[in-house]
C-alpha cells in the first residue's frame, strides 16, 4: 500500500482486519492467541507488571494472556481514562478472569474502576491496525500509546496482531514509538531494538 496517508493506511486496514476476524469464529480467536510463544517469555521480567488492552471484536484477543500472566503471579493493569481528552493511564486489573472490577470509561470501553491502584508496565501488549516487520506500528490514530511510550523509555512494547495486518512499510513520524517485538497467530517478529 505504497504512497497511502496514515489516514488512508487505517481506512484500509481495519477494514481487512474486520473482514479477516469476523471470519474466525470467537471460539477460535482466543485460541489463536492462547498463551505467549516463548520468545515473548523470555522478553517477560519475572515479576514485571503486564500491561494489556480490551480487546475489540476484530483485533487480537488479550483475555487469555491476561488470565496466563495472572496465574504466573503478574499484576495485570489496562488502559484507563479519567476523560475522553485525558492522558491514558494504567491501572490494576484485579479480576482477569472476569470483568467484575472494571467499569465503562468515556470511550464507551470496559477499564478498570477509579479507585484501581495505578501501574507502570514493564511490559506492554499494544493493539495495532498495521505493523511492519521492523517493528513500526501503525495505532488508530490518537498517539495514546505513543505518548505512554514515550514518557515510559524502557517499557517493552510488544504488538498482538492478525498476520493481515503485516505491511511492507509504513509512514512513521518523529513521536512514533517503535515495538520491541510483534506476535501473530503464526509468528513473531523480533525482538527489535525499539
Amino acid at each position: 500500500m505504497p504512497n497511502l496517508s496514515k489516514t488512508e493506511l487505517r481506512k484500509k486496514l481495519r477494514a481487512l482486519r474486520r473482514e479477516h476476524a469476523t471470519g474466525i469464529p470467537e471460539t477460535v480467536r482466543g485460541l489463536l492467541f492462547r498463551h505467549p510463544p516463548a520468545p515473548v517469555l523470555d522478553m517477560i521480567p519475572d515479576s514485571g507488571t503486564i500491561g494489556l488492552y480490551n480487546a475489540l471484536p476484530e483485533e487480537a484477543p488479550t483475555a487469555a494472556y491476561a488470565a496466563f500472566f495472572h496465574e504466573r503471579g503478574h499484576a495485570i493493569a489496562l488502559p484507563r481514562f479519567s476523560k475522553v481528552d485525558a492522558a491514558m493511564e494504567f491501572a490494576l486489573h484485579s479480576v482477569p478472569h472476569a470483568e467484575s472490577d472494571l467499569e465503562i470509561g468515556p470511550f464507551g470501553m470496559l477499564q478498570p474502576g477509579t479507585s484501581a491502584d495505578l501501574l507502570a508496565p514493564d511490559v506492554l501488549f499494544v493493539p495495532l491496525v498495521g505493523f511492519t516487520e521492523r517493528g513500526d506500528r501503525l495505532g488508530q490514530g490518537g498517539g495514546h500509546y505513543d505518548r505512554w511510550l514515550g514518557q515510559h523509555p524502557g517499557t517493552i512494547a510488544i504488538g498482538l496482531a492478525w498476520d493481515c495486518q503485516l505491511v511492507d512499510s509504513l509512514p512513521t513520524e518523529p513521536h512514533d514509538r517503535k515495538l520491541s517485538a510483534v506476535v501473530t497467530p503464526t509468528r513473531f517478529y523480533g525482538p527489535f531494538d525499539a
